[in-house]
């Protein structure tokens, strides 16, 4: 498995990737949840994880893994004990979702593409368990995801690069219940917009709009 010694996010290192290799990284997205531990097959990867926070991307042999998420500094009676199955040449965000006791895992996937065009690579992902089905549009009202629940996610969509503010809203309304302002997004770059958070509650909604593995992530065939 590869690991990064100094723990040290580089979006502009380049991996390469066996056939039967995938990366994935972990998103703590549980509202009102503690700080975790990782631990993946028994074994500690990722110390005191907090909430809206993300691992680094670890390359991870194709089959079954056990993740079992503990509050920080604990190893007894883990908030999260999920089995998942990790196939070949492939790029998840393994998110955890929902408020306790029923937290839950939802991987999502990152596509990857070969040669990719001269435009930003976009998608959202609806972690917010509270929160309606939302669209995703411009101020200019221009829709750019529509009608999407909780646990869902689109694939990607190519736009122009370039400064953008997008506005959450429940599914055929113009009312905007998040507010994402002045996001500068890159021409070849992969990125996903993930809600979290709560309506009407705490931790409000948030928006979480990580570089995707995709946009460093050699995996090409030799």
């Amino acid at each position: 498995m590869f690991y990064n010694p100094k723990n040290v996010y580089n979006p502009y290192s380049l991996y390469r990737v066996s056939p039967m290799t995938s990366y994935l990284r972990i998103l703590h997205a549980s509202p009102k949840s503690p700080a975790v531990d990782v631990y993946i097959n028994d074994m500690l990867k990722f110390r005191n994880l907090t909430y809206g926070s993300f691992t680094d991307y670890i390359e991870v042999i194709t089959g079954d893994y056990n993740v079992k998420l503990y509050a920080a500094g604990t190893k007894t009676s883990p908030v999260l004990n999920k089995n998942l199955f990790v196939p070949p040449e492939k790029i998840y965000t393994v998110a955890a979702i929902g408020l306790l006791p029923n937290i839950d895992v939802l991987p999502v996937p990152e596509t990857k593409v070969i040669e990719p065009a001269d435009k930003v690579y976009i998608k959202f992902a609806h972690l917010s368990p509270n929160t309606v089905a939302v669209d995703v549009a411009l101020p200019n009202g221009k829709i750019l995801f529509k009608n999407i629940g909780y646990k869902q996610f689109t694939d990607y969509i190519e736009i122009p690069a370039g400064t953008y503010t997008l506005e959450v809203r429940p599914t055929g309304t113009s009312t905007t219940i998040l507010h994402i302002p002045n996001i500068k997004l890159k021409s070849q770059r992969f990125y996903t917009v993930y809600a979290i958070g709560l309506t009407n509650d705490h931790p409000g909604l948030q928006a979480l709009i990580p570089l995707d593995g995709s946009s460093y992530l050699d995996l090409h065939k030799d």
